[in-house]
């Protein structure tokens, strides 16, 4: 294969998982960056689990991502005819036989293989045996299904990820291709279409490294190329388990939903289990990650999913955006009322430094749009203890009036009165901050008061002396 075509394809059995949409996003770096396809295909063939409206789901979780594929989608329940027609090729080629073996007998010898103590029961059949006869049975009209017969010499590759990895003949069994009902199973379908779409290369989790051994033995029973394979390890969370829904979000849809940024979630799930080889830089746009992506960067250990990281990123993420963009971001993201286009715009050079995510941009900083309605204790006690800390506040807020409000003549106004008392500034900068935001830390505050306007300012500092100087 001379052209790298590969694909994603996810089950509508579920919502789009993290641990997939890295996957996608490993698989559509690897494209882009060696000028391939990156194509997208729905395994809808278990009729029991898959469903219609998570296929859509799943889409639209990628297109979100910027995962779109490059040919048109393939449903895989469309094919049902051509797994059908291989099956029955293998078994004329000898490579898959007619197992008429019935659900009673199969739970039995798994009943007998429990006894005699083996950790895995692993269908094994005496072809010879087997075959004797399979015609006048299936003109009898008996139920069957198709088996591949598992290579007794076992199987190797050579991994992306994992380098040399093989299984032995004992470690594999006769697995099947047709159900007893017609159905094709997971092994012949994937299989089929990854031949079909012209896949060069599978990358995917390493909950399908077992899989592999019996994909690569039907390549080989078809005469076909067999692609490269890659697989990737999966994520944790962090308790060193498995990513799941008992130790936080999990579905990209989640995240969305939460006020992530596409491109902070696509830079962060890249970086959960590959590095660019050199330097800690950890911000790329796409565009950047595709210049350096590669599949040697692939780690072969699993990472820890730390949200707060993520939240972090976001935040850088937030920063590289033109400020409109930024601001209109934040606001399809506010349900409050209070926040507006106008207010965020103004606040946004104050905010920008700190903002990470838009669902708790009223909740941090409430003082932007509303005033305070209540005063941290400790800064209460630390700030306004001094007998005479409310007196000098009641003399400076006075000499607003006539202040330019604007963050430089505010600032030497507040140290000129301070040289004249013969204080520190921090004896007035502390208790204005209180008053007007209800908090002991906020932005700079000089540009904060410009940002709020005089009368707001007066406006809370006189409720700060009304309930503390005369309390």
């Amino acid at each position: 294969m001379t052209d790298i075509r590969v694909r994603f394809a996810p089950s509508p059995t579920g919502y789009l998982h993290v641990g997939g949409a890295r996957t996608a996003i490993f698989n559509w770096l690897f494209a882009r960056a060696t000028g391939g396809k990156f194509l997208v295909r729905i395994e809808d063939t278990d009729p029991l689990r898959s469903r219609g409206e998570l296929a859509q789901v799943i889409l639209d979780g990628l297109k979100w991502l910027g995962l779109e594929s490059d040919e048109q989608i393939l449903y895989q329940s469309d094919r049902k005819d051509r797994f059908v027609e291989v099956a029955h090729e293998l078994v004329k080629r000898g490579f898959a036989y007619y197992d008429f073996t019935t659900i009673e007998e199969l739970e039995r010898m798994r009943a007998e293989s429990q006894a005699r103590g083996e950790a895995s029961f692993r269908f094994k059949s005496d072809l010879a045996l087997v075959r004797a006869g399979a015609e006048e049975r299936i003109q009898r009209g008996e139920s069957y299904a198709v088996r591949f017969s598992a290579p007794p010499d076992g199987i190797a590759w050579n991994d992306l990820v994992h380098g040399d990895v093989a299984y032995k003949g004992d470690e594999l069994e006769d697995f099947v291709l047709l159900r007893s009902d017609g159905s094709p199973t997971y092994h012949l379908s994937v299989v089929c279409d990854d031949h079909d779409m012209r896949i060069s290369h599978v990358l995917r989790g390493d909950d399908h490294i077992s899989n592999t051994p019996k994909q690569i033995a039907l390549y080989r029973a078809m005469e076909w190329e067999v692609p490269q394979f890659g697989h990737v390890p999966l994520i944790l969370g962090q308790d060193k388990k498995r990513l799941s829904k008992r130790t936080g979000a999990t579905s990209v849809g989640e995240f969305q939903e939460k006020g992530f940024l596409p491109q902070a979630l696509f830079n962060f799930l890249t970086l959960l289990g590959w590095s660019p080889g050199k330097g800690d830089r950890e911000i790329f746009t796409r565009n950047e990650l595709v210049q350096v992506f590669s599949v040697e960067g692939i780690q072969p250990k699993s990472a820890v999913f730390d949200e707060a990281k993520l939240e972090w990123m976001n935040g850088e993420h937030l920063r590289l955006l033109p400020d409109g963009d930024a601001v209109d971001y934040l606001l399809v993201h506010s349900d409050n009322p209070a926040v507006t286009r106008e207010r965020l715009l103004a606040a946004w050079p104050l905010i920008k430094p700190r903002t990470r995510m838009p669902n708790t941009l009223y909740s941090e900083q409430p003082y932007l749009f509303d005033d305070p309605g209540e005063y941290d204790p400790k800064g209460v006690e630390k700030h306004l203890a001094a007998s005479d800390v409310l007196v000098r506040l009641r003399d400076f807020v006075n000499d607003l009036a006539t202040v330019t409000f604007e963050a430089a003549p505010l600032e030497a106004a507040l140290r000129e009165r301070c040289e004249v008392w013969g204080v520190k500034a921090g004896v007035l900068i502390h208790p204005i901050r209180l008053g007007i935001t209800g908090k002991t830390v906020s932005p700079g505050l000089f540009e904060l008061m410009e940002l709020l306007g005089r009368d707001t300012v007066v406006r809370r500092l006189n409720r700060l002396l009304k309930e503390h100087l005369l309390a």
